[in-house]
């Protein structure tokens, strides 16, 4: 170890053999805690190579359990996004994907810092049960195309020792070691087809357009080389999606979506995935892609793979039919303008840590979240406001926390005189051919 890390911060390249031995004496505890620092610090200072990166996942994957999904039916395919503010397109991007016909086998993770998770949310449902057997996940997915299930403790060990310490060590922005973390469930998930929404802004881990590209090619580059079908949308993410902070709050929204109403970027964004994802497995061309997606919304059957998942896995289905029905946060807090003008900026990392002050998130793996607690925003970039106007309501259980929440909401929220240049939602797509940005 002491060659390696001497190797790396001096800027060489690590072999397979090399990188296979770090991995599995992280694993396996063989390595002192320092040295590991000391080489993912290398690592962040120098970068790697893309064959390091590869092998970097390779080997990350290969730490545990590598799921067999060849005895279910169909292109099994998953999306993945990089964290950000109120993305709940999961909780819509799954039935829609089951609703066309592809099979969604997939392992979700839970929320840390601003960034909210699929798991939590889905645990909000009352009776939902996340931890499953591998027998009971496999049943679901035969049974209804879909099934969404927490990771299990046998799947990429190495990335949950090395994500603890690339936290403890501040070296969780490196994108080597960014890409390695999220490739290596993907690979080790066994799905055919990888798409992956890669976030941008100011609520995301990648704040400009220059370096999520960047991350989606190592991304791409890595499932292509692992035989998957891989490709990244990068997204906005200079403001929450949608309307709804919180995990009941965000389920609702994400069912009120497939009622065919909700807020329009959930539902465009939502569209957009699942369009591509039937083109990636093989479905037509894009348009057509598009126009199966639309239907599948507009027909009602995406709602019902959603009821149909939930009640399989022990939830009540009747709060996705009826969203009124999920219980409601015993302390509500108006947040005002404070001025005449127009919404020219929101902080959307900042609105996500007001989210986890009033109990929606956590700071650590361990803490545990309030699945009412969370933001309603009614106001979002280019409104315009008045003074004394709500433009956010606060839902929360521990009623001291919601005046600094309040103040700490309003400094994240910019109020022009001039209404701002509009965003697109969609900035580029990245596939193994390259990129291609669409008009910003």
């Amino acid at each position: 170890m002491y060659d390696l890390i001497t190797k790396k911060k001096r800027g060489g390249e690590l072999t397979k053999e090399e990188i296979y031995y770090f991995i599995t004496g992280c694993v396996e505890n063989t390595i002192p805690n320092e040295q590991q620092a000391a080489l993912l610090m290398a690592i962040w200072a120098q970068g790697m190579t893309d064959r390091e990166t590869t092998e970097m996942t390779l080997a990350m994957a290969e730490s545990g359990d590598m799921m067999d999904l060849s005895s279910l039916p169909g292109v099994k395919v998953d999306k993945h996004s990089t964290g950000g503010v109120g993305d709940k397109t999961t909780l819509v991007v799954g039935p829609l994907a089951s609703a066309t016909g592809l099979t969604v086998a997939k392992m979700s993770g839970r929320g840390l810092g601003h960034t909210g998770g699929t798991i939590d949310k889905l645990e909000s449902i009352p009776g939902f049960r996340t931890s499953l057997t591998m027998e009971e996940f496999f049943d679901g997915v035969r049974k209804n195309g879909l099934a969404l299930m927490g990771q299990t403790g046998e799947l990429v060990p190495a990335d949950k020792k090395l994500y603890a310490m690339r936290d403890i060590i501040s070296a969780v922005d490196s994108i080597p070691l960014i890409a390695s973390s999220i490739m290596s469930k993907k690979l080790a998930a066994g799905t055919d087809v990888i798409l992956l929404d890669v976030k941008m802004g100011s609520g995301a881990f990648m704040k400009t357009l220059e370096d999520a590209e960047k991350l989606a090619q190592t991304m791409v580059a890595i499932g292509e080389a692992a035989g998957k079908r891989t490709e990244a949308l990068i997204t906005d993410m200079n403001q929450p999606l949608g309307f709804a902070i919180g995990n009941a709050l965000e389920v609702a929204e994400a069912a009120e979506v497939l009622h065919g109403n909700g807020p329009e970027d959930v539902r465009e964004e939502s569209l957009m995935l699942s369009a591509e994802l039937l083109y990636l497995a093989g479905r037509g061309h894009r348009d057509e892609c598009r126009r199966v997606a639309e239907e599948a919304l507009r027909s009602g059957k995406a709602l019902e793979k959603f009821c149909a998942m939930v009640r399989t896995q022990g939830g009540d289905d009747s709060v996705i039919r009826d969203p009124s029905r999920f219980a409601r946060a015993p302390v509500v807090r108006e947040v005002l303008a404070p001025r005449d003008g127009y919404i020219v900026g929101m902080a959307a990392e900042y609105i996500g840590g007001v989210s986890v002050m009033l109990g929606a998130g956590r700071d650590d793996l361990g803490d545990a979240v309030d699945p009412v607690a969370g933001i309603l925003l009614k106001k979002k970039y280019g409104d315009g406001v008045e003074r004394g106007e709500v433009i956010a309501t606060l839902l929360t259980s521990k009623e001291d926390a919601v005046a600094e929440a309040e103040k700490r909401f309003l400094s994240a929220v910019t109020i022009g005189d001039e209404p701002p240049a509009p965003r697109p939602l969609i900035y580029a797509r990245v596939g193994k051919d390259g990129v291609v940005r669409f008009d910003v």
